[in-house]
């Protein structure tokens, strides 16, 4: 260390350094965002097909290991804690949902959040509950353009060298749930906000909203200063964060049921780089004692659970609360597999249908045997694999919770196709060695996919869906543009179209489309893609898609019948397995 400042000391003096330059390097830091938002006062771990994941004493454990881990580390919610409200998806009744709501306000103190965003959920029951409630915890809650007893618009932490100040927004819903507030219009507010913690040597300013990112967007846009934003609305679908030209956006887990983590690597008081991670808050972590002194054992029935067991709670949500179990309804579940269909694993399904009716009993019958062959044409089905509930389900106490997810069909109820899952086609003619593959170039992964299954030779499917002269996409007007330039390049340069995509891909969101279309004639595909002939050929292109009503990608379909997706690109070995079977 001493070898280190002799070292800088001598550079100074022999002017190798500059003051400015030496400030710089002395500022380089690491600070470490642990943070949730939407949880909507979410006790336990979700009731879900596949990762039972979430739940308060398992996020607490997580949370101290991590602090320990990194020392240097802000906990963080963008709001929306409380319970009740329309995205509520445990809500009961207004007592019910208001001992939730404390409980896990209470949690939340006893993981020592440094900052809690206050939303319009957390006026679910009125102004003066959230009042109430907040007074007696020892938590920070910040709104700056609400103007309420205990919440201010913003603090200040000095950790890892830096004042980073953390702003709370709340949404415009709160005017609706609260008569008479006073709220401030948002960037007004902001700015106000960010002005005085400049005043106060702020360094590093970090944005807890619960607007939704367009108005986020806006805001980031005409105040550079903020340079983190944590808001958890419309996180579905999206990546675990963004970038803009002057900040970071970070998007939590829905309902806690994963815990997200942003490392920042900090120059002269700007992002470098930032590391995200998703935390799956399994159960393969441990529950927290103190957690748990506070948590009732349960608050419906649903958090009751035992294998082949049905649970009652009984005294729910108080301190007496108890789950009492009883033996479960037999019901027969028959499962109608393909044999030849090697992406049709029905585990997935089946588990979660033991969840809804923990007395299943199931059998397999495959396609095309002669019992099968003979239940498909009685169904009149078109898909495979098939999930049967024997007539005595309707007896099971879960049923009509249930019932909108089921088809009556003869003597069954048959989960619906949009529920489990389609695997494979029954009726499409086969052609051995044919692969599809649709796909989105805005994908996260669209570049590594393309590069890995091109050698397969696939035909390229792009996911727009068209009505007329309207293309609906998930991105918007850049990625209807980007397929129309793309269908024209395959028509008029199909040797160089693989590279244009990758080339694409690699940067989609370039505008420079140019660049990747060397050797290409720039007048003849934009004329192609400007006008009906690019239309015409998009069309053509999306036609399989839309009759599969294919949504999302990168999904394939293997010798025109099977059908399956990856979250990002497959092995190469393991699509050569799949293309082999």
């Amino acid at each position: 260390m001493k070898k280190i400042i002799i070292a800088v000391a001598c550079a100074l003096v022999y002017g190798l350094f500059s003051m400015a330059s030496l400030e710089a390097y002395a500022q380089d830091k690491e600070l470490t965002l642990i943070y949730t938002g939407e949880t909507h006062g979410a006790l336990y771990p979700c009731n879900c097909p596949v990762e039972d994941d979430g739940g308060v004493s398992r996020r607490a454990t997580l949370i101290n290991q991590l602090r320990k881990k990194y020392p240097d580390s802000l906990v963080l919610d963008s709001g929306n804690f409380f319970g009740g409200g329309l995205l509520d998806q445990n809500t009961q009744n207004t007592q019910l949902d208001m001992q939730r709501s404390r409980i896990n306000l209470a949690a939340m103190g006893l993981m020592q959040y440094d900052a809690l965003a206050i939303s319009d959920d957390e006026f679910n029951f009125g102004e003066d509950f959230l009042k109430e409630n907040i007074s007696k915890t020892k938590l920070n809650f910040v709104s700056a353009n609400l103007k309420l007893k205990n919440i201010a618009p913003y603090i200040i932490k000095e950790i890892s060298g830096l004042r980073v100040g953390i702003i709370g927004l709340t949404n415009y819903g709160v005017k609706q749930k609260a008569a008479g507030i006073k709220f401030i219009e948002p960037r007004t507010a902001v700015e106000t906000a960010v002005k005085e913690l400049k005043s106060k040597g702020a360094s590093l300013i970090i944005l807890l909203s619960n607007l939704g990112e367009n108005e986020d967007l806006k805001i980031i846009e005409n105040i550079p200063e903020i340079s983190v934003v944590i808001d958890g609305h419309n996180r579905k679908g999206k990546e675990l964060f963004a970038k803009t030209k002057s900040a970071v956006i970070l998007r939590p887990s829905w309902q806690g049921r994963r815990l997200n983590k942003a490392v920042l690597n900090i120059k002269g008081n700007k992002i470098d780089r930032v590391n995200v991670e998703d935390i799956r808050v399994s159960d393969k972590v441990s529950a927290d004692p103190g957690i748990l002194s506070i948590l009732p054992p349960c608050f419906s029935d649903n958090d009751c659970k035992k294998e082949g067991l049905v649970g009652a709670c009984q005294n729910a949500g108080s301190v007496n609360a108890g789950c009492v179990f009883s033996k479960a309804t037999r019901i027969n579940l028959t499962v109608v597999n393909p044999r030849e269909c090697s992406s049709c694993n029905p585990g997935e399904v089946i588990d979660f249908l033991k969840k809804q009716f923990p007395g299943l009993k199931v059998s397999y019958i495959y396609y095309p045997d002669k019992k099968a062959e003979k239940l498909v044409k009685d169904l009149k089905v078109s898909s495979l694999p098939l999930y049967l509930l024997g007539k005595e389900a309707a007896r099971d106490k879960n049923f009509a919770n249930f019932k909108v997810s089921l088809e009556q069909k003869g003597d069954f109820y048959m989960l619906k196709p949009q529920v489990s899952g389609i695997g494979y086609f029954l009726g499409r003619k086969l052609r051995k060695g044919q692969l599809d593959l649709f796909i989105s170039l805005f994908d996260k992964d669209a570049f590594w996919v393309l590069n890995i299954i091109r050698e397969f030779n696939p035909t390229l499917h792009l996911l727009a869906a068209i009505q007329g002269d309207k293309i609906d996409t998930r991105h918007g007007n850049a990625e209807a543009e980007e397929d129309l330039r793309a269908v024209c390049v395959q028509k008029y340069y199909p040797q160089g179209f693989w590279d244009y995509l990758a080339c694409r891909a690699k940067n989609i969101n370039s505008s420079w489309w140019e660049d990747c279309a060397s050797g290409m004639d720039f007048k003849k595909i934009k004329s192609c893609s400007r006008g009906p002939e690019g239309q015409v050929l998009l069309k053509k292109n999306c036609s399989l898609g839309q009759e599969l009503k294919i949504m999302f990608g990168p999904t394939y379909l293997l010798d025109n019948r099977e059908i399956f997706s990856s979250r990002g690109a497959l092995p190469k070995e393991e699509l050569k397995k799949k293309i082999k079977k």
